[in-house]
């Protein structure tokens, strides 16, 4: 039997899942995980915390999720100058994973007969769970660089009237950000919910302004954030949102029953516990972004200034080609569909020479 042979929903057919590859090589730098391991201090109180946990693990997790959202406010409140302090455990969503948070708002603020609004190229997940959801995903155009000004933004949202629009900052693929002013432009010229995904905030500079400055007030606006990247804690699947309280009030209307289970809870409290050793790494993945970008132009690549934990570069003559030529040498980097280019992930020291010694083989 074939898929097509089953009673799927019409709006599904000919569509295809996520698809980022998993080949097992000696260098992953396709998914833009942190690639340094978890220290061994916070695993030890993880797996206590894992272990009293155990003790209940006959009954259902806390519905509310207190004691992580505790966490994860105080982990915000010692965030730097470029953020607000704002908000507390009452302004926190949680999910497994920021997929799940994206998924619950557009359960709750999408749906069939509405739309999002997107500004592509931009996270590849935006429009999946946009269609799995049954909302229309509308694409807008950016401007050059990437770039999405207030003018080109407010012009988009005028024209489609979305339900819901979507900003990624920084972006991926690009690692461009999005302004201050151009989220608060948009939020003023529609009465859509505006949520910006701000996956990879912790490895943009201390002082480069989050939107989370501009919550106050703001009861339509959201932020998706994620263990997943700095934190490396992509395998304990844990992302949240701040907002306004009363969009937990819609999330909770949408959320299935105990989405969150003990374990889960568990280790990402103890985590955010020990915030500060496990983002010691950010200081040395920036600076592999930054070798990055340096080592790629002086080989005559186009690289796009990244506030992220990877690098989007062009002038690549064949990417498929180049991606085979790389994985052939153990090396999994990631082709995003872009003409020209090429993303890699900023890893350890040893995996960006092992990346940048396969590419200079491979123009030899």
């Amino acid at each position: 039997m074939e898929l097509s042979d089953l009673p799927i929903r019409d709006d599904l057919r000919g569509k295809s899942p996520y698809g980022a590859p998993m080949v097992d090589v000696p260098v992953t730098l396709n998914v833009n995980e942190n690639t340094h391991r978890v220290p061994d201090a916070v695993r030890s109180s993880i797996l206590e915390a894992l272990s009293d946990a155990l003790e209940n693990i006959n009954r259902y997790p806390d519905r509310e999720f207190l004691a992580l959202r505790e966490g994860l406010a105080a982990y915000l409140a010692q965030r730097p100058t470029g953020e607000s302090t704002t908000g507390g455990p009452e302004s926190i969503w949680a999910a497994n994973g920021s997929n799940e948070v994206l998924q619950h708002v557009l359960q709750a603020f999408g749906g069939p007969g509405r739309s999002v609004l997107g500004f592509p190229p931009t996270y590849s997940m935006h429009p999946i769970i946009a269609e799995a959801t049954g909302t229309r995903w509308v694409p807008a155009q950016r401007d050059a660089d990437f770039e999405i000004s207030p003018a080109t933004a407010v012009a988009a949202v005028t024209e489609h009237q979305p339900d819901v629009v979507f900003f990624c900052s920084p972006n991926n693929p690009t690692g461009t950000g999005v302004s201050l002013e151009t989220i608060e432009a948009t939020y003023d010229a529609s009465e859509a919910m505006v949520l910006v995904d701000e996956a990879y905030i912790e490895f943009a500079p201390d002082d480069h302004l989050s939107a989370r400055r501009l919550l106050a007030g703001r009861p339509r606006l959201m932020i998706s954030r994620t263990m997943s990247k700095a934190f490396a804690f992509a395998g304990a699947r844990l992302g949240y949102l701040i907002a306004d309280p009363v969009v937990n009030d819609a999330l909770r209307l949408v959320r299935l029953p105990y989405h969150l289970s003990a374990l889960t809870q568990a280790a990402a409290t103890a985590a955010l516990a020990h915030h500060e050793t496990m983002l010691a790494t950010v200081e040395s993945i920036r600076q592999q972004r930054d070798r990055l970008a340096r080592e790629l132009t002086a080989m005559g690549y186009f690289v796009w200034p990244s506030l992220a934990n990877f690098v989007l570069f062009g002038g690549v003559v064949d990417p498929g080609e180049t991606f085979r030529g790389l994985l052939e040498q153990g090396v999994l980097v990631r082709d995003v569909g872009i003409e020209h280019t090429l993303r890699v992930s900023a890893g350890t020291a040893e995996e960006t020479s092992a990346f940048l010694e396969a590419l200079t083989r491979l123009e030899r």
